[in-house]
């Protein structure tokens, strides 16, 4: 099957947007406090520790591409019951994270930017999950995005 064109401009742009991350631009450097530089170590560790559980959980499954590979099977279980994309909230919370604890203001931008291009990737994922998994919308609505979803109940 080949991977479509949609598929190909969202994973150029993540890895374009992964490359300008690595570039280091001194004109925005700011400085936090230790306790703030802490944080944003551990917010860094969580993404890594997401990313990792995530990666085990897809096993073979794994793709970059945000179409389905041919005879996945719906994950919803482990990190995948907190959040439909695990994989992208790991990477958002290690670029926040190390951007914080560099103090680099440009790094900061560019997560941003790949929070923003991640989001609709998400969405054009989700529009593909759902055209395979007729159990997807139930999913969604019940599991958050990036983030755990919270009823508002206590």
């Amino acid at each position: 099957m080949a991977v479509p064109q949609k598929d190909k401009i969202f994973v150029g742009l993540q890895f374009l947007l992964f490359f300008t991350w690595f570039l280091e631009v001194e004109n925005w450097k700011f400085e936090l406090s230790d306790n703030l530089q802490s944080l944003a170590l551990i917010t860094a560790g969580i993404g890594l520790i997401l990313i990792l559980a995530a990666f085990l959980q897809l096993n073979t499954k794994l793709s970059p591409f945000p179409s389905p590979k041919k005879g996945a099977k719906l994950i919803t279980g482990g990190v995948f019951a907190f959040a439909r994309h695990p994989i992208y909230s790991g990477i958002l919370f290690g670029a926040f994270g190390i951007s914080f604890w560099l103090g680099s203001g440009y790094k900061l931008l560019i997560s941003l930017m790949l929070y923003i291009l991640l989001y609709f990737k998400s969405r054009y994922e989700e529009q593909r999950l759902t055209e395979v998994f007729p159990e997807y919308p139930l999913y969604r609505k019940n599991t958050g995005r990036f983030f755990p979803k919270f009823s508002g109940r206590i």
